[in-house]
């Protein structure tokens, strides 16, 4: 047998809706009235030319032009206190770089070091590295910067592979 479902009283169902409504009503003329409010508000429209805007003093001050990757990597070798800096303009003799700079480390630590700053100062200039390569040795670290290849290396391993002559060579017949 099936068990009926008591049946709800008619007065309760209907007083559900109108409450509904009720509810609902102050909302839709609440939002109509500040809408309309703000299509009556007419428009300034100024007349003749504008005066130029200018700039407060601490604002030019700003503006100057961001540093030059060469530069930034410089300094950051500079400030590190790496030892026989040497940059060279590698424009004419190959499409990879425009300039290949090859310095110098005491100790392996020192070229690590020397890496991270460079590093960490192209990244405060809005420069990022393309590739790092050895920074797990600290013998050589090589950093690829697009525009800028920088070499840091311990004195014996600048030595052995003599990069400066090899690129030095190369500027040579080109010229």
């Amino acid at each position: 047998m099936a068990a009926k479902r008591p049946s709800r009283s008619s007065s309760a169902s209907s007083a559900r809706p109108a409450a509904r409504a009720a509810r609902k009503a102050p909302a839709k003329t609440a939002a109509k009235g500040p809408a309309k409010a703000r299509a009556k508000v007419p428009r300034k429209v100024a007349s003749g030319p504008r005066p130029p805007a200018t700039k407060p003093a601490k604002s030019r001050a700003k503006a100057k032009a961001p540093p030059a990757l060469a530069q930034v990597v410089l300094a950051a070798l500079e400030d590190m206190k790496a030892v026989n800096v040497k940059a060279m303009d590698v424009r004419g003799i190959t499409d990879i770089t425009d300039m290949m700079v090859v310095a110098s480390g005491t100790s392996d630590r020192h070229v690590k070091s020397i890496a991270d700053r460079v590093v960490q100062r192209c990244k405060e200039a809005g420069f990022r590295p393309y590739g790092i390569e050895g920074e797990r040795d600290g013998e050589w670290v090589l950093l690829d910067l697009n525009d800028v290849v920088l070499h840091v290396m311990l004195p014996r391993v600048r030595e052995f592979y003599a990069l400066e002559k090899l690129w030095e060579k190369g500027a040579a017949r080109r010229a």
